[in-house]
């Protein structure tokens, strides 16, 4: 054994080395190792693999949008309009039924005309309503339109859904004005009798 050698290993006897590889280091020369010291040089050095867990991604609850409220469409309801002859100056509403004509036979009318000439009203004064052009108007809706302060219904065909039981000729209070139900002029142009009665009791309106 070399002489440097013989230094290194009585440096080595006296040194505490602690791991096996600080040998190379030391020693220049070819080192014999026993089988239980080769492992340190041998083993496949491996690196320690630290497991970083990811952190869970934070989850952000998304707002419903509110819903858009459909806007509501109201139909508007359009004012109730009749068609009638004459001008209506007083008030006095005769309702007759005429499904051929726009108001009335104008045999029926001259003679309607010259009725009213003798209780002294004109045409300008009456509203003549052809209730077959308006078959679906009931009571009220006519008289919110015309507001009556006299009433003579001719005929059984003109007398209006709603108006409630009324007398053939006989004149009434209805609705705190007088109201008579009577005769058709179809009923009455070949009859005295229904002439007559009619006549008694539309000059008490």
């Amino acid at each position: 054994m070399h002489r440097e050698t013989e230094i290194y290993v009585v440096i080595l006897f006296t040194m505490n080395i602690e791991n096996p590889v600080a040998f190379s280091f030391i020693m220049q020369d070819d080192i014999y190792l026993l089988n239980k010291d080769k492992q340190p040089y041998t083993a496949p050095v491996t690196s320690e693999t630290v497991s970083v867990l990811a952190e869970p991604e934070t989850e952000y609850a998304v707002a419903a949008a509110a819903p858009v409220p459909t806007p509501t469409t109201v139909a508007e309801q359009q004012p109730v309009s009749f068609n009638y002859l004459g001008g209506h100056k007083k008030n006095f509403l005769v309702i007759v039924h005429y499904p051929e004509h726009d108001f009335m036979h104008d045999k029926h009318l001259a003679a309607l005309e010259s009725t009213l000439t003798r209780l002294g009203f004109g045409r300008d004064d009456v509203a003549i309503f052809n209730r077959a052009k308006h078959i679906d108007a009931e009571f009220e809706t006519i008289t919110s339109f015309f507001k009556p302060t006299k009433l003579l219904v001719l005929g059984k065909d003109s007398v209006p859904v709603g108006i409630g039981a009324i007398e053939l000729n006989k004149l009434k209070q209805l609705n705190s004005y007088p109201a008579l139900f009577t005769f058709s002029f179809d009923e009455m142009m070949d009859s005295i009798d229904n002439k007559k009665a009619f006549w008694e009791q539309v000059k008490q309106l």
